[in-house]
């Protein structure tokens, strides 16, 4: 929950940047002039690019958890089997040993939706950011072709 409410804090927040740039560039586009023209477009690219980019992170959290809820309700849901340190950080090699469980798992089913969740958990868990939201964009395509 508190995640939720995070996102809808920092979304709330970029969606009132944008209008406030928005309106900028359409008050530099009104002055009329060549230059204030051109400066009020490209400051109007800036709030586009940012709300497309917010509407595709927004629809990607929503399926990945739908994926997450689906999962949970079959039980299919990875336990948290990481060791940690004193200090609560997870144990690398802990962490290793389940990413290599994950990834013989998504070799054996590479057309599993359910392996390559599980998959992008590891990475996540491995804090392979970049990696684990390609595993999570390849369970969120195989499901719903399977759908």
């Amino acid at each position: 929950m508190r995640a939720k409410l995070s996102y809808a804090l920092t979304a709330a927040v970029l969606v009132f940047y944008f209008v406030l740039v928005g309106s900028r560039g359409v008050m530099l586009i009104q002055s009329g002039t060549l230059i204030t023209v051109t400066f009020g477009v490209a400051v109007l690219i800036l709030p586009v690019i940012g709300v497309w980019f917010l509407w595709k992170n927004t629809q990607f959290v929503r399926r990945a958890n739908a994926l997450a809820a689906e999962l949970d309700a079959e039980g299919g849901l990875p336990v948290d089997e990481l060791r940690r340190t004193p200090s609560g950080r997870v144990d690398r090699d802990s962490a290793d040993e389940v990413f290599a469980r994950r990834k013989a798992e998504t070799e054996a089913a590479p057309d599993d939706w359910r392996a390559w969740f599980r998959l992008a958990v590891a990475y996540h868990d491995a804090r392979d950011t970049p990696r684990a939201r390609k595993a999570m964009q390849r369970a969120i395509t195989l499901h719903q072709t399977s759908h």
